[in-house]
């Protein structure tokens, strides 16, 4: 069941679809956006989170399923009549225009007043960190320059939904980061409601309140970062959403039964039989006195953590630990690997 925001939606899809001829792009999505709320649409290419985004634009129409923006729907609404702002991968800034003029167009659009234009537009750009470069042209300016032009554009309409099409993917890592903490630090202050495409995991997981993991035109899992993390609902979430370690293990006994991998077992959770998959995350898994035997195939120093390579006879292990001082197991050592039941989840069948 598809969870509901605890205020009453600013934004709803309901059981929308998007077939193009045989091919069917996006699948039974529903979702309800609360007001403020910052969504992620995450997912590898070709997962249908471009497709859905532009559907809530108006780019396209859905084959199935209602759109509604503050209870209006929006089937018959051209885009332009949204009230909706939109940042673009390729920015899309008018080449010939100044910073103030690409801002100020969508205020001309909708006929606001010169005096009052100059005032949104002044104020736009200084809250993207732009202030004085209101006579620049696009050509002039560095990347991270032209993508904040791009925000203050669709901020300075005060729109009811901000939408974001990897807005950031042109940016190098270090720019990147940089901007995800200005935008994110903008949405707050403004309160604006952000939908944001991406296939960048760590994007997602820093700026939003919920993500929505997307797979084959299908919603997989939607929540917090920290549950979608800590607790996919299937593999594929698991795998997509941050690394993970897969074990081939075993449920034995019974009253209580537990799961057996290697020299680690824990209780199994009820109902639960024959071969079984546990999945645990890198930083979740500790060098022990008592547990699952592995030895270090390699370990990478990364700064503030090690990350360590194991082999085992449940599959291969990854262990990231943090960098706390302390003597660190050598390449070739044998150790033994242990987890607190509560951070690994169990699926049925062996792992692949």
């Amino acid at each position: 069941m598809t969870p509901l925001p605890r205020s009453a939606p600013l934004l709803e899809l309901d059981h929308v679809a998007k077939a193009f001829g045989p091919h069917v792009a996006v699948e039974d999505f529903s979702l309800a956006v609360a007001p403020g709320e910052f969504i992620s649409f995450l997912g590898p290419s070709g997962c249908g989170k471009t497709t859905t985004l532009q559907m809530i634009a108006g780019f396209l129409q859905p084959s199935r399923g209602t759109i509604r923006l503050e209870g209006r729907d929006l089937t018959s609404v051209h885009p332009s009549k949204r009230g909706l702002g939109i940042v673009f991968q390729s920015y899309a800034l008018f080449p010939h225009m100044t910073a103030a003029e690409n801002v100020a167009f969508g205020l001309e659009m909708q006929r606001v007043s010169r005096s009052e234009r100059t005032e949104r537009v002044r104020a736009a750009l200084a809250m993207v960190g732009l202030a004085g470069y209101e006579d620049r042209h696009p050509r002039r300016m560095s990347g991270g320059q032209q993508q904040r032009v791009a925000l203050a554009r669709a901020l300075v309409i005060r729109p009811s939904v901000l939408l974001l099409d990897e807005p950031l993917s042109n940016l190098d890592a270090k720019l990147r980061e940089e901007m995800q903490i200005e935008l994110r630090q903008i949405q707050r202050n403004l309160g604006t409601t952000t939908i944001l495409v991406t296939h960048d995991q760590g994007e997602a997981l820093s700026l939003s309140d919920r993500i929505v993991v997307m797979s084959k035109g299908r919603i997989e899992q939607i929540g917090t970062p920290q549950d979608t993390y800590e607790r996919p609902s299937s593999a594929f979430v698991a795998q997509f959403l941050g690394k993970t370690n897969d074990f081939a293990a075993k449920v034995e006994g019974a009253a209580p039964a537990r799961i057996v991998a290697g020299g680690w077992s824990a209780p199994a959770p009820v109902g639960v039989r024959g071969p079984v998959t546990v999945s645990v995350r890198p930083e979740r898994i500790g060098f022990s006195d008592e547990g699952l035997p592995a030895r270090v195939v390699a370990r990478i120093f990364q700064g503030n953590h090690w990350l360590f390579q194991c082999e085992t006879e449940c599959g291969p292990a990854i262990v990231v630990r943090p960098n706390d001082g302390l003597a660190q197991p050598g390449e070739g050592e044998a150790v033994r690997l242990a987890w607190r039941p509560e951070d690994m989840s169990v699926s049925t069948g062996a792992a692949a």
